[in-house]
């Protein structure tokens, strides 16, 4: 890969990362509630999440998977369930005070990573990027394992740049002293975006 290349990646990957969906969703509301370095860790869990999504595609088994209507929709819609779940958490949870005092996590750091972990598996679409986009950027006189490697390791730096921004965003929220009826109110409303990513997700096809 051509340092051109990459740069044209690196500016692919960035677009893709910051695009708004429920992982960066994900971040926001973990910024806002547990604040920006335990929203931040947490965002390894959906690293980890796409670095098993590069590995699958990296070995050939992403483009099996693109194929199958099957393994496409079990994973479409294990992902609308938990979207759905964490949507009515969200929805539910009391209502407190935002405060600056809140940037101490109330829930255990694996809870966040693996809720990350769960959110960001749960996309089909994320393994169809995998498959179609790095392809793309592959010079067949070069060795494919290193390229996609290098590509796999961007898009993961990239993911977690945008998941720090997302989070930044939300402590920032976090930190306006907003009343215990704006924070009710926040919390519906995440909890609605949560749900209405999880519609949006059982209407996706793979084309």
């Amino acid at each position: 890969m051509t340092t051109d290349a990459w740069l044209i990646f690196l500016l692919a990957a960035f677009l893709i990362s910051l695009s708004p969906g429920p992982s960066n969703l994900l971040s926001l509301v973990n910024g806002v509630l547990h604040g920006f370095k335990p929203a931040t860790a947490a965002a390894l869990g959906r690293i980890a999440a796409f670095a098993i999504m590069i590995a699958i595609a990296a070995v050939g088994l992403g483009a099996v998977l693109a194929a199958s209507e099957t393994a496409f929709m079990l994973i479409k819609w294990a992902g609308v369930c938990y979207l759905i779940f964490l949507g009515i958490q969200t929805w539910r949870a009391p209502a407190t005070a935002f405060q600056p005092a809140q940037s101490v996590t109330r829930l255990p750091a694996s809870t966040l990573a693996r809720r990350e972990f769960l959110v960001a598996a749960g996309n089909p679409k994320a393994i169809l990027v995998f498959t179609a986009v790095f392809p793309q950027f592959i010079d067949p006189s070069v060795s494919y394992a290193n390229q996609f490697g290098v590509m796999g390791v961007t898009f993961l730096a990239t993911e977690l740049t945008a998941a720090s921004v997302y989070a930044l965003s939300g402590r920032g929220v976090g930190m306006l002293n907003l009343s215990v009826r704006a924070a009710g109110m926040f919390n519906r409303v995440t909890g609605s975006v949560f749900i209405g990513a999880a519609a949006l997700l059982a209407f996706t096809r793979r084309d």
